[in-house]
């Protein structure tokens, strides 16, 4: 289906346009400060950031100037159930903050939202970065606060990348990854440099910053005269980025060779990768979109390799020069709108012979222009197998879901069966006395297979990066750990591995849980350890064992009383069942130990007591 440039990026060509303009504006004016332009009977208002021209703006430690990201600044880039925080450039988020803490920026950012401008971010260079972090500092804001209205886009130009996978996983899962449109030019180096270690490129790169900084005291042609610096900064980049694209493009196509892993620990690789929209512009006027984080990075690589009759003090020269010819490639390629989008990476043509229709036959000729040899294209292809491997992996998960609903129909029905008898079935499941409670463990261990075959895609990034948000997965995900977790805690403190391993919570909680857990903190956004409901019998495992060893309550008295008010909580709610207030249970025969004063003064008396418990009827 033919669409428009437009419909596939989401801006209009003069926005687009007049970003490229503004951010060449800030560039060249090579200001500290922002630019600001509301364009005239529009509904957009464009905030273009400088680039920076100190290496240590750039990298402000060996080897790639990485750190965890503020998550107070940006709670959302973390990986869910795996707890993984996003990794980023500090030097890049150094200078954002900077532009945070002038009210300046934050003012006319409010006094946009106001006009309900759509707010566009961006810049050329560095300055990228920092629009970037901005677009995701404005999404956090709009999440957070849900009455607030607000549009925004961030158009980069030869951006260097900022972030590592967990960054862009996290900008996919929470549908943000499509405000963010970067193009690139053919030969530019720059959107490259980060995939080199600092000591790789440490005298030739204040060089080579001096090249774009426009108030250098050094003039361009005499920068380019000193060839052996400008061909030695190219070749490091690229033998880095060499290095980079080839473990990813064998983890894409699933390498076992064991050689794979013994080179990583010995080659530190950096940590960027790519996200959003990336549009190649070949150079003829052709644009060659990609959204696939994988073949952006194989086409970073790809793009600048070298043809047998080019020097490469030729193309180190024009990596350079093309990082500052976005306006004029802007007006070229946006006048002729001759698009190719590369949505099927695993269809497209490895070489002209597999040309069979005219779509085809466009992308080969970009595929040409942008120098990818056979090689590449089936790097490319791989990179979309394993795209839609993940899609097949969740329509395997998904095909599941009803083998698990019926299995926690069955143990509900169990639950159900165990309060007519007056025992709870975490008592029941305990002591397994019945056949029952054989059939109730049996299906247990058939649902942990389900799930942990679930954790372990997730621990591998195997699934797609929205997975862990879906809400269907998040409820099916609750329903199963509130009522299957019991079981795990009574079948671990029935065979007393607490007392060979440790408690429940520290040693022995899988994981299959614990991201379960975090899936329903993250939907609500409450605080890691607020939805730990079914975890109560843990706890009260841990405190009757504190009894048996003759503990004082005064040594427990704090975990008794955290222990009380939360199961008020979460009986209020529905997150626990009443079962727990049975006279048979564990928990009940527990808190009748208690000294009396407590007891008298309990939040939960008049639930225990057997005169004033109340039970809902069972028939």
């Amino acid at each position: 289906m033919e669409r428009s440039f437009v419909e596939s990026v989401g801006m209009q060509d003069i926005i687009i346009i007049k970003a490229c303009s503004l951010a060449m504006e800030a560039h060249n004016s090579a200001a500290p400060n922002f630019l600001l332009d509301k364009i005239h009977n529009s509904s957009h208002a464009i905030f273009a950031f400088p680039g920076s021209w100190s290496t240590d703006d750039w990298v402000s430690r060996k080897p790639f100037g990485a750190s965890k990201i503020d998550q107070t600044l940006f709670p959302s880039l973390r990986s869910v159930g795996k707890g993984d925080t996003a990794i980023v450039n500090d030097s890049f988020l150094g200078q954002f903050k900077i532009y945070l803490s002038d009210s300046n920026l934050q003012q006319e950012v409010r006094k946009a939202m106001a006009e309900n401008k759509h707010i566009v971010f961006t810049g050329h260079s560095s300055g990228g970065p920092i629009a970037i972090l901005a677009t995701i500092w404005l999404l956090e804001h709009c999440k957070q606060n849900q009455n607030s209205q607000c549009t925004t886009s961030c158009v980069t130009f030869g951006s260097p990348l900022i972030g590592d996978r967990v960054f862009g996983h996290a900008l996919r899962r929470e549908h943000w990854s499509h405000h963010f449109i970067h193009f690139v030019n053919r030969y530019d180096i720059v959107p490259r440099v980060s995939l080199a270690p600092l000591s790789s490129m440490e005298r030739e790169f204040p060089l080579i910053l001096c090249f774009f900084n426009p108030k250098s005291c050094y003039h361009r042609q005499e920068i380019v005269g000193r060839s052996q610096e400008s061909a030695g900064f190219f070749g490091s980049v690229m033998r880095n980025a060499a290095s980079v694209t080839s473990h990813a493009a064998c983890l894409s196509m699933e390498s076992t060779n064991p050689l794979l892993e013994s080179v990583i620990r010995f080659v530190e690789l950096s940590p960027y990768t790519p996200f959003g929209t990336y549009i190649f512009c070949t150079g003829s006027g052709k644009m060659v979109t990609v959204i696939n984080p994988d073949a952006v990075l194989q086409m970073f690589f790809h793009c600048l390799q070298l043809s047998p009759e080019e020097d490469i003090t030729d193309v180190a020269y024009k990596s350079l020069q093309e990082h500052l010819l976005y306006e004029f490639t802007m007006q070229g390629n946006l006048e002729r709108q001759t698009v190719v989008y590369l949505d099927n990476l695993d269809q497209i043509p490895v070489t002209a012979n597999s040309v069979d229709n005219d779509e085809k036959r466009l992308t080969n000729i970009a595929l040409d222009e942008l120098g990818l040899s056979t090689r590449a294209r089936i790097c490319l292809q791989a990179a979309g197998v394993l795209q839609k491997q993940k899609a097949q992996n969740q329509a395997k998960i998904e095909s599941n879901f009803s083998k698990i609903e019926e299995g926690l129909s069955m143990l509900e029905r169990y639950r159900t069966t165990c309060e007519v008898l007056e025992i709870g079935y975490y008592d029941a499941f305990k002591f397994q006395r019945k056949h029952d409670d054989f059939n109730a463990n049996v299906k247990r261990l058939e649902l942990a297979g389900m799930w942990d075959e679930i954790i372990e895609m997730l621990w591998k990034y195997n699934l797609p990066d929205d997975f862990e948000a879906r809400k269907q997965c998040v409820e099916l995900g609750t329903k199963y750990r509130r009522l299957v977790e019991p079981l795990d805690i009574a079948n671990y403190y029935r065979h007393n591995k607490n007392d060979d391993t440790g408690p429940y919570m520290v040693k022995g909680r899988p994981g299959r849980y614990k991201y379960t857990q975090k899936w329903l903190e993250y939907e609500r956004g409450t605080a890691a350890g607020t939805c730990s409901e079914s975890c109560f019998w843990a706890e009260v495992e841990e405190l009757c064992a504190d009894g048996d060893n003759k503990r004082s309550f005064e040594e427990v008295a704090e975990r008794v009383l955290r222990l009380e008010n939360k199961l008020g909580q979460w009986l209020s709610r529905g997150d626990i069942g009443r079962d727990v207030y049975l006279e048979e249970s564990t928990f009940v025969k527990w808190w009748t130990t208690l000294p009396e004063q407590h007891k008298a003064g309990s939040s939960i008396r008049a639930l225990v007591d057997k005169e004033g418990r109340n039970l809902p009827s069972l028939i």
